[in-house]
């Protein structure tokens, strides 16, 4: 499935909702996971996403030097990931102040809030100035956009040339054989994990509903050279559940 074309329509999962509305829509899914957000994440993926956020990190190649702009940046596992190997100050923005209020807990637990700038923001239209990055991710939020053409563009235009974007999101799986499996995993059980542990069923329907409306890996990295990226690249992990996908801005 792919991304509603239309001006006036925009996916909410396998839902047309009216173009406006969907990031309110989306902005009560995350207040209401919040609270069990990481928890849910470890029994979504079996654990799994901490691999691949290990993996995503070590893609974005921390410096001292290097500023990082992280998009939807939810309760802070890459910022902290970032600045623990060693990166250099980072803004934290997420549309979402729910999430981003469980982010600066965990920063001033860990003793790095003076590392770090949390600003709740649309990544669709920043308040940032042009060319103040060096990089730019986003892990597990391009799906939930509402123009996700606007935000590559929008991450174009924040870079410093010589500066790479940086997406993990969940793609298409490239094993015909697992199919059933993921779907059955997708669309049974993480609703009633929900349900058990977030007691909310509906987000966690839309979360598995929005990673099939999401573009593939081809389609994916076609956007991305759409918005003025160059030697755009995308590496599959656990045969395509999510994938790395990076470009830089030359």
């Amino acid at each position: 499935m792919s991304q509603n074309n239309s001006s006036e329509t925009a996916d909410f999962g396998f839902t047309t909702v009216p173009r406006a509305a969907k990031a309110s829509l989306v902005r009560e899914v995350f207040d209401s996971v919040a609270p069990k957000y990481d928890i849910m994440n470890d029994l979504m993926s079996l654990g799994v996403h901490r691999l691949w956020k290990h993996e995503f990190v070590s893609a974005l190649a921390p410096r001292p030097h290097y500023r990082l702009l992280d998009l939807a940046a939810g309760t802070g596992d890459i910022t902290f990931a970032w600045l623990k190997r060693g990166g250099g100050p980072v803004t934290a923005s997420d549309i979402n102040e729910s999430m981003l209020e469980v982010a600066q807990e965990r920063a001033a637990g860990k003793g790095v809030l003076a590392d770090i700038e949390f600003l709740p923001a649309d990544a669709e239209t920043l308040p940032l100035p042009s060319g103040s990055f060096d990089r730019v991710s986003m892990a597990f939020g391009l799906r939930n956009c509402t123009s996700k053409d606007a935000v590559i563009r929008e991450a174009y235009r924040l870079l410093k040339p010589g500066g790479r974007f940086f997406v993990l999101e969940f793609s298409q799986l490239q094993i015909v054989a697992l199919e059933k499996l993921y779907d059955a995993w997708s669309f049974r059980a993480l609703p009633r994990l929900g349900q058990l542990v977030a007691k909310d069923s509906a987000s966690y329907q839309y979360l598995a509903e929005s990673i099939r409306m999401f573009p593939n890996q081809e389609r994916l990295k076609a956007m991305f050279e759409d918005a003025g990226f160059e030697r755009v690249t995308y590496r599959n992990l656990s045969g395509g559940i999510a994938a790395i996908h990076a470009g830089w801005r030359l």
